[in-house]
Formats: C-alpha cells, structure tokens, sequence
C-alpha cells in the first residue's frame, strides 16, 4: 500500500527542511538589507546595499582595471593564508589546552596549580596581550601565531580537565582491578569517557580563534583576511570590509560543519547512551 499523500509531504518536509530554512531567513535578510539601504536613512558609505558588496566581492577575487584582488592578493589568498594562521595557532593551542586538561584532570594537585592562571588567560580579550606580543616577538607570524595559540589553549584545556574530572571512579577502579597499568587506564577509560567534551571544546577553541583573527592581524596583517577588513576599515571601504565579514564567518561556519562531523564519526555514541 502506498504511503498516503501526508505522510509522503511530511517525509519530504524533514529531508528539505535544513536547506529550505536556512536558505529563506538568508532570502529574508538580504531583503531587508537592501530595504534599509534603499531607505536613505544611511550613506551607501555605511550601508551599502548587497550589490556593491557583491561588485566588491568580484573585485577583490579577480584582476580588474589591472589591480590583483586587494593590495595584489586575491580574496581566496588572503583567506587562505589566514587559515594558514589559524590552522598553526589553533592547532598549538589545542594540542597544549588538550594535554594541561588531561594532567590537571588526572593530578589534583596540578589542576589547583594552573587552573587560576587558565581562568585569568580565558578572560583576557585578545587585544590587551597582542601589543605585548608584538613587543616581545615583532611584528611578523609570531606574535600573530602566538595570539591564536593562547586564544584557542583555555577553551580546550577546561572542558578537557573537567571532562576528565568527571570520569565516574568506578570505571577507573574497574581496569585497574582488571590489571589495567595507570597509562592503560588512561588510553583506554579516562581518554575515550572525555572525547566528547573534549572535541566540544575544541570546537569551542577554533570559534574563538576565528574571533580572535581580526586582532591577530592587525599589525603587518597583509596578505591576509583580518588585515583586509582592517586595511578596508582605514579607508571607510565598507563593502570590501563586509565582503571579509562575511567571508571570515561562512568559512567559519564550513570548518565548524566539518568539525561537527568529524565528532559524530569519532564518537557516535554521544547522546544514545
């Protein structure tokens, strides 16, 4: 017997639904952007309207009037060696925040040692240390490396210790009653009962060093998205600045996507059990 006529329309709702949605509040808010710019309320020099900032777009990803994209890089050279960046930074802080959380989730009396100063560096905003930084390091990759690093190492390494911390004690009295050695209790019961927080905090990490990219490029930032938002800013170039808005957000979202999916691979069993 065939499905009835509902059921087929409510099946095929739930397949479309997560593109039909997103797609029609984008619909909606293009709309009532070009409404607010076609108002006059603002300059087109503070809001635009979407088809400047598309022609900005086009320009800035290819050669026009024999200029290279912005300042000689194209759109996707500068995001890539943004993510560049970040890959480096992030990826420093979050093998560090994955590591402190594990020793400071394991031995009490480290966990009371480190866990005020990680505290004190997750309330810092990225701005009061990076001119430190570029004091201390110059005005090249280091100190914008160095920024993405300390930005990304708290979230991870708190949401690793308190994942650890939380791992039931009868599991671990469990192996060890097994003959599981300390290390195997480790590897095999207190890492996989983290993972999930674990990996929620590195999503966490890469989000705030997305937000933290701006900053990281504000000095000697070119080639590189941050550095033209910043570059676009010092000259009221309101389209290219949103162009790298909205570039540095969609990326963000593609690489939290992937993230997320990368989670539900590695571990499946996270809210079934």
């Amino acid at each position: 017997m065939p499905p009835a006529p509902s059921f087929r329309v409510r099946r095929l709702w739930a397949r479309t639904r997560p593109v039909l949605l997103p797609s029609a509040s984008l619909l909606v808010f293009l709309l009532l952007w070009q409404l607010l710019a076609a108002s006059g309320t603002w300059s087109e020099t503070l809001v635009p309207p979407p088809a400047k900032v598309w022609d900005a777009f086009a320009d800035v990803s290819t050669t026009h009037d024999g200029v290279r994209g912005y300042n000689g890089t194209y759109l996707v050279e500068h995001l890539g060696i943004s993510l560049r960046r970040i890959a480096i930074g992030a990826g420093l802080g979050i093998v560090a925040g994955v590591l402190f959380g594990l020793l400071m989730g394991t031995v009490g009396w480290l966990r009371a040692l480190f866990e005020p100063w990680i505290t004190f560096l997750r309330t810092l905003p990225p701005l009061a240390y990076f001119s430190l930084l570029v004091i201390w390091l110059g005005i090249n990759e280091e100190p914008k490396i160095t920024l993405l690093a300390v930005a990304a190492f708290p979230p991870v390494a708190v949401s690793t210790t308190t994942a650890v911390a939380a791992v039931p004690r009868s599991l671990t009295e469990a192996a060890r009653a097994l003959g599981a050695s300390r290390w195997n209790v480790v590897t095999d019961v207190v890492v996989p009962s983290a993972l999930p927080e674990t990996l929620t905090g590195i999503r966490l990490a890469v989000g705030v060093a997305y937000s933290s990219l701006v900053a990281a490029e504000l000095v000697n930032g070119l080639p590189g998205i941050g550095g033209m938002v910043k570059d676009a800013a010092n000259y009221n170039n309101t389209p290219v600045v949103l162009v790298g808005i909205i570039t540095i957000g969609v990326s963000g979202l593609i690489i939290d996507g992937l993230l997320l999916r990368l989670e539900r691979a590695v571990v499946p069993w996270r809210g079934r059990v």
